[in-house]
């Protein structure tokens, strides 16, 4: 199925979740955010919410400094 992370499509397997975006990124484990279709997922929830076609999804990460 198609889905567009942080603005570029990709392709990914039916009932894909957003851990599975989360593993393809390579994203960190910790100090990420993640909304979907304008949503934000909790964490704890992220190995159980699964996509569906043509989601939008925004993966953040912390950044530090000044």
């Amino acid at each position: 199925m198609r889905i567009i992370i942080n603005g570029e499509p990709h392709t990914m397997v039916e009932a894909a979740t957003v851990a599975d975006v989360i593993a393809v990124l390579g994203a960190p484990p910790v100090g990420v955010a993640v909304a979907v279709d304008g949503e934000v997922v909790p964490r704890a929830s992220w190995s159980t919410h699964q996509l569906p076609a043509e989601a939008r999804v925004e993966v953040l990460t912390a950044v530090q400094g000044g």
